[in-house]
């Protein structure tokens, strides 16, 4: 067989003397099956593994990837390709490599990992076409950068420890992993960028990868300060745009690519570094087919481009952190913040006390009311963070106790006052708010809980000469609004910054002292064994944001449950007692990092079928592990925490074991089981992040 390694290095006589050849061919499909087509003479001397094929298939034609040409005989009459739609392969043979990886280790079709790497506004034959005809321009004329670059910041004694150790494996050019375990404002962002500085002298080139697209505008600004051919990839780009940055890359006219997880498959040749910023976010990892994880997949691609990834956060993950402990990555640690700045003082508010006190819950509890008064009459701002959108999270009537629920997926309707509808939060499903209850027509509906869009009324009443703005998905919508309404809060014209997630890391404003955490009890109580971490984490990070200043700063977090041992390590800025508690909770159940997961979703629209399907596959695995004698343990199946989500009924079931290899195995021994029919839909998850 001609692999992808080795067929580049064919020439053109050769490819077509070779009348034998056929090309092997894959599908965005969910098989993980390859497909054989013999060449016409006409196209043999053109094709090459990485472009797009027309073919036949079944009674219609369809588009394939070329990931390969083969000289053995088929046992069967191969039909011909139709066309070849590429002029030049838009993957190379690294990137060919790494599709196949993800195709077996994600157990998805690797037509379906080659449309990960390749995305749409690539895929479209117009667009490529246009920009062949069209010259493309260079990054540096695409990001403006006129400006006479910034010199590097002089280190201190602990980020020049650190950055010589990385130093020091750069110039082995060596495949390898460093965490910088750093807290928030240590000054990793600068390690960061003096690290790239290396890899360029070398003549490699480097990926920066951040969770958030809200980071993005920051880290932009500060790379261009400092460099030259940036270019930038994430899904909020307009097509044309996101279309010359990708060919840009692909044409070596970028030395640096900043962007989110699907960066990592940038067309980028002769990578020395890739840096994966605030490692431990779960947004790293994709929650569709190929539920790839960011962090992984950079691990990979690193070791086929002899490349060193740099992890950094202030809250590691705890299966990087657990690497570090077994000597597989190298971890280097910054325990002060930059110029002598202290952490800022957490003061954790029992909202039971607090309740007690004023005979009623208040979403506002007097001490941070005060303190946001105070911070407020000395010009200084403040971070509010709540990681639940909307107005009321239920409606409620108290007379017969029904909730307005969604009716494709059986979950609580979120009310948003503004735009007057509720809102189904994972089908978007949009309704006019009830008048009356619709079960005993009641008069009075309640509303119950609440979000971002409270919390901003609530604030917008107590302090109404001052300036509110809200990040959460529903108040960021149109394009670039993140971008503004940083530089607005960066200028001063917002006094006061209330959000969800997206605000909770990356921020850097030396004007903002205090910091206020609504409700730290979010995620505490989901089903999920990374809830804890998770807590801990948000905590973390968002209390980092304050004291970046002179002024010093404060953190003020409200809880039902302050004695919770994630809260109280958050508090005391004690990752390592978290890490230490949390692991000995992990190591007793065998969860991540001390075993691997994976979680097998069954979804149809018919309840009984769901069940049946996820019993009887479960049933096959019981049976196939005791038959094997592995250490495979199976958990479920059950009904998924939410059971309905898009009018489809979901039960799932859990394969846990010491190592991949007996996953992966098993897998392979139900694949048939697995596939897609009409009836029943079954999804593969390797290393789930979410457990609902």
């Amino acid at each position: 067989m001609i692999t992808p390694d080795n067929h580049v290095a064919l020439t053109n006589q050769q490819l077509e003397e070779r009348e034998e050849l056929h090309a092997e061919i894959v599908l965005n499909i969910p098989l993980s099956k390859v497909f054989h087509y013999a060449i016409p003479s006409g196209l043999r001397k053109h094709l090459r593994a990485g472009m797009r094929v027309k073919i036949p298939f079944g009674n219609k034609t369809a588009t394939g990837f070329c990931v390969g040409l083969t000289t053995t005989p088929s046992p069967y009459p191969l039909k011909d390709i139709i066309s070849i739609l590429d002029k030049t392969p838009l993957t190379n043979e690294i990137m060919l490599r790494l599709t196949r990886w993800l195709s077996s280790h994600y157990h998805c079709g690797w037509g379906e990992a080659m449309h990960a790497v390749v995305p749409p506004v690539i895929r479209c034959r117009a667009k490529l076409q246009l920009a062949e005809k069209n010259k493309l321009p260079d990054c540096k004329n695409i990001s403006d950068n006129q400006n006479t670059l910034q010199q590097h910041l002089t280190f201190t004694r602990e980020q020049q420890n650190a950055f010589n150790s990385i130093h020091e494996k750069l110039s082995r050019k060596e495949p390898g992993v460093i965490l910088l375990h750093g807290i928030t404002g240590s000054g990793k962002t600068e390690i960061y960028l003096q690290a790239i500085d290396k890899v360029l002298e070398q003549g490699r080139k480097a990926i920066f990868l951040v969770p958030e697209i809200s980071l993005t505008s920051q880290t932009i600004q500060r790379i261009r300060s400092r460099f030259n051919r940036v270019a930038v990839l994430h899904s909020n780009l307009l097509g044309s745009f996101y279309h010359a940055q990708w060919h840009t890359i692909r044409e070596d006219k970028a030395d640096i690519v900043v962007g989110t997880r699907s960066s990592v498959f940038c067309p980028l040749k002769n990578i020395g570094l890739i840096v994966i910023d605030e490692e431990h976010e779960n947004t790293y990892k994709q929650e569709n087919s190929p539920r790839y994880h960011a962090r992984d997949v950079a691990l990979k691609r690193a070791t086929y481009e002899n490349a060193l990834v740099l992890l950094g956060s202030a809250t590691p993950s705890l299966e990087s952190y657990y690497h570090t402990l077994s000597g597989d990555y190298e971890r280097l640690v910054l325990s002060r913040r930059i110029g002598e700045l202290r952490l800022p003082s957490v003061e954790v508010i029992d909202m039971r006390e607090e309740m007690r006190k004023r005979k009623r819950h208040h979403i506002i509890s007097q001490k941070l009311e005060y303190s946001m008064g105070q911070a407020l009459a000395k010009n200084e701002q403040i971070i509010l963070f709540l990681n639940r959108r909307g107005f009321a999270p239920y409606i409620h009537c108290k007379r017969c106790g029904f909730v307005l629920k969604c009716r494709r997926c059986d979950i609580p309707m979120t009310f948003h006052k503004k735009r007057n509808i509720t809102l189904c939060h994972y089908c978007h499903t949009e309704s006019p708010p009830p008048q009356a209850c619709p079960d005993c027509l009641a008069s009075r509906i309640n509303y119950h809980g609440f979000g971002t869009e409270k919390i901003e009324d609530e604030i917008a009443a107590r302090f109404p000469n001052h300036r509110i703005a809200r990040m959460d998905s529903d108040s960021m919508r149109i394009r670039d609004a993140h971008e503004k309404t940083l530089k607005a809060f960066e200028r001063g014209e917002v006094q006061i910054l209330l959000g969800t997630q997206m605000i909770a890391k990356g921020l850097d404003f030396p004007n903002v002292t205090l910091v206020g955490i609504i409700s730290a009890d979010t995620m505490l109580n989901f089903p999920d064994f990374r809830a804890s971490e998770r807590t801990f984490q948000l905590i973390s990070q968002v209390a980092g944001r304050a004291g970046r200043g002179s002024g010093g700063g404060r953190v003020i977090v409200q809880s039902f449950h302050p004695e919770h041992y994630s809260i109280r390590y958050a508090a005391a800025h004690d990752y390592e007692g978290f890490a230490e508690k949390e692991l000995e909770f992990r190591r007793q159940l065998g969860y991540p990092p001390f075993g691997k997961l994976a979680r097998i979703v069954f979804r149809s629209t018919k309840e009984d079928r769901v069940r049946d399907k996820a019993s009887s596959v479960a049933n096959t695995l019981k049976e196939l592990t005791n038959a094997n004698g592995n250490n495979l343990v199976i958990l479920g199946p059950s009904p998924a925490p939410f059971t309905k989500i898009n009018t489809m009924f979901r039960w799932h079931l859990f394969l846990q074991s010491q190592n991949y290899g007996a996953i992966h195995s098993i897998i392979k021994d139900i694949e048939d089981m697995l596939k897609p029919s009409k009836s029943v839909q079954a999804i593969v998850d390797i290393d789930p992040y979410m457990m609902l």
